[in-house]
């Protein structure tokens, strides 16, 4: 018997979809149920604290950078070693982009395909009755989702609650539950979101604190009632996301290199790889017997001082990449370049694989999904290759230097292609997230 399933979602950003996730995660679990979280959307932090919060695997599910058969390989996964699945949505419900097939990586796009029932989340601050009219639209605006019933949020008096109540009762739309206005249960955040839940400080207590206040706003036993099952059946063969960089993988692990999608990693181990960690901070380098590297993104730029100095670090990493495949993403590929310049304009010298210099104190942010073709054969595929991905980063390239790109990107706006990355010899790079490889390719 599988998990049932059921999609957090708001009507847009900043409604506290994440805390309430995570407050009904940990109380289901202390309820002794097996809850599994899913993220929808390219998000890399979120899923970390579902797994905090419910002491089990966490991953996305992304409708525009994923086939079909993997959403539902993903899915299926999740419900096979669950009571309960509480996925969480990503921006509004219906916030996406232009994507194939119709996909727009929405939270709609998930609840439509698996079937799932969707607990809205209103934030019903400097509003009362008209919240329900924001449910009503949100329950109209797509034929293909089924909204089972809402949480209101930073509710500010018991005469408040009642008047929102009142406005999804003329809606016919079930209040399972109504939260305070409460300053306690938000998370710390920083530039890219969240910080990342290795580094919350009391991250248990905080998480229980959420459960706790959630456990007594929500009629929990409706909240699962309200669940369902999922309806899209596993394709009976296993789909691999991205192709294993090598068999042995040496992979950047600590506080400044963190960012690995959970589908990507599983896949690769699914492929028969080994993912062998290591601690850049900790001056470690690349392991021995390895044959490839892999820096994932994170925070380099607030550790820069100290990965200038990590001298074990940087020539062992220099002495694998003249015989082995070396690639960077995001953090990783700022790390490989020749320098990066710090929020206080600080320059320190990288690794000097590639020619990039990179720049945190001239913050731009850059955002969005992104199609890539490969330039060359690499840890990532063949040339000519096309993958989806996401990028996501307040750093500018202020000298890209003499190698050649890695890839040609688009976006999904209509962007004409344009080169990405950096690539010299064995080690590549770019700023762009790979989530999949893209069907057709």
């Amino acid at each position: 018997m599988t998990a049932k399933a059921l999609l957090i979602a708001a009507p847009r950003s900043g409604s506290g979809k994440t805390t309430i996730t995570l407050g009904l995660q940990r109380a289901l679990s202390q309820r002794g149920l097996k809850v599994r979280g899913l993220k929808c959307g390219p998000d890399y932090i979120d899923p970390a604290f579902h797994a905090a919060a419910t002491g089990a695997p966490s991953a996305n599910l992304d409708s525009y950078a994923m086939p079909d058969a993997l959403l539902g390989q993903i899915a299926n996964e999740a419900a096979g070693a669950a009571d309960i699945i509480v996925a969480e949505g990503s921006m509004g419900l219906f916030d996406g982009v232009p994507g194939p097939d119709g996909h727009t990586g929405t939270g709609a796009d998930i609840a439509a395909l698996l079937g799932w029932p969707v607990v809205l989340v209103i934030d019903v601050s400097g509003q009362a009755q008209s919240a329900g009219a924001v449910a009503l639209g949100c329950m109209l605006y797509d034929k293909r989702i089924r909204v089972a019933g809402v949480i209101l949020n930073k509710v500010a008096s018991e005469r408040h609650r009642r008047l929102a109540a009142a406005g999804m009762e003329r809606i016919g739309l079930p209040v399972l539950g109504a939260l305070p206005r409460e300053a306690s249960l938000i998370l710390p955040e920083r530039h890219l979101g969240l910080v990342q839940a290795g580094e919350t400080e009391d991250l248990r207590q905080r998480l229980d604190a959420l459960a706790e206040a959630v456990a007594a706003a929500v009629d929990l036993d409706a909240v699962v009632a309200a669940s369902s099952a999922t309806n899209l059946p596993a394709s009976g063969r296993q789909v691999s996301p991205l192709p294993v960089p090598g068999k042995r993988l040496a992979i950047g692990r600590d506080a400044a290199f963190s960012f690995v999608y959970p589908h990507v990693e599983a896949g690769w181990r699914a492929q028969g790889a080994e993912l062998v960690p290591f601690s850049p901070l900790a001056d470690e380098p690349p392991p021995e017997g390895c044959d490839a590297c892999w820096l994932p993104g994170g925070y380099p730029e607030l550790h820069a001082g100290r990965l200038a100095g990590a001298s074990r670090f940087l020539d062992g990493l220099r002495d694998f990449a003249h015989t082995r495949p070396v690639h960077g993403e995001c953090g990783g590929y700022m790390v490989l370049g020749k320098s990066l310049i710090d929020a206080d304009g600080t320059s320190h010298a990288m690794a000097g694989l590639l020619s990039v210099e990179t720049s945190f104190a001239k913050r731009k942010m850059n955002l969005g999904y992104r199609n890539a073709v490969l330039a060359t054969d690499g840890p990532l595929g063949r040339a000519g290759d096309r993958l989806s991905g996401h990028e996501f980063h307040y750093a500018t390239v202020i000298s890209q230097g003499e190698d050649p790109p890695f890839a040609e990107v688009t976006d999904p706006h209509g962007s004409p292609p344009a080169p990405a990355g950096s690539r010299r010899g064995l080690v590549s790079g770019s700023f762009f997230h790979a989530i999949a490889v893209r069907e057709g390719a």
